[in-house]
């Protein structure tokens, strides 16, 4: 991780990372009010894609003589580590952002773009999210489906399975354990099958081709 002195006792990443805590903590009680419903996992990718908007720009005010967009991604890594997540965690999260915040073409995604022209106590991230607040396929509702879909496919196969292997070892009790077995994940598959084609059908109904926003910096 690159990080380069500023003045005695403070780091680029440390003076990218508070100024990123400042305009955050200036964010999060605007999108609170709001009452956004997403899946959780978009929620958070948003926000720290837009971080790293925000520590690119700082980074670019303190005259680096390194990529500061580059550094942003090391500014943020040094944050995910200091607020609890292992540095392995952390430097795959960082890999993941950096492929998710460019567009096709090589462009900046929306939620960089704004953050790096956000400034405190501004409405940047209410717009960011305003632009997906109708999109289907990150919804909380949609992830919330999904989440029980889960629950019963491993629920539901599972004791389909049980019930199975225990009434043929009662009824059949000639029966091969090869062919308990089989039964057994016969009757899981009669259950997690269907499920997950519902769910694909739901899928294939409510999702449409994401339309992402691009937007570089200026």
């Amino acid at each position: 991780m690159n990080d380069t002195k500023t003045e005695p006792g403070t780091s680029a990443i440390d003076i990218c990372v508070q100024n990123a805590r400042e305009i955050l903590a200036s964010q999060l009680p605007q999108i609170k009010d709001k009452g956004y419903d997403f899946a959780p996992l978009f929620r958070q990718m948003t926000i720290q894609l837009y971080l790293i908007g925000v520590m690119w720009r700082k980074g670019e005010s303190l005259g680096l003589p390194i990529n500061a967009r580059d550094h942003a991604f090391d500014a943020l890594q040094s944050m995910l580590i200091s607020d609890g997540m292992k540095k392995k965690q952390a430097e795959q999260r960082i890999e993941f952002l950096k492929k998710m915040s460019l567009v096709e073409g090589g462009a900046d995604t929306l939620a960089v773009a704004m953050g790096y022209d956000a400034e405190v106590n501004d409405d940047s991230m209410i717009r960011l999210f305003d632009e997906y607040r109708d999109e289907t396929r990150v919804s909380g509702a949609l992830w919330r489906l999904f989440e029980r879909g889960k629950k019963i496919m491993a629920i539901g196969g599972a004791v389909a399975a049980f019930l199975t292997i225990w009434l043929t070892t009662i009824f059949i009790p000639k029966s091969e354990g090869i062919d308990i077995l089989a039964a057994g994940l016969m009757a899981a598959a009669l259950v997690v099958i269907p499920t997950f084609l519902i769910g694909l059908l739901i899928y294939r109904v409510k999702i449409k081709k994401p339309n992402q926003p691009a937007s570089p910096p200026s």
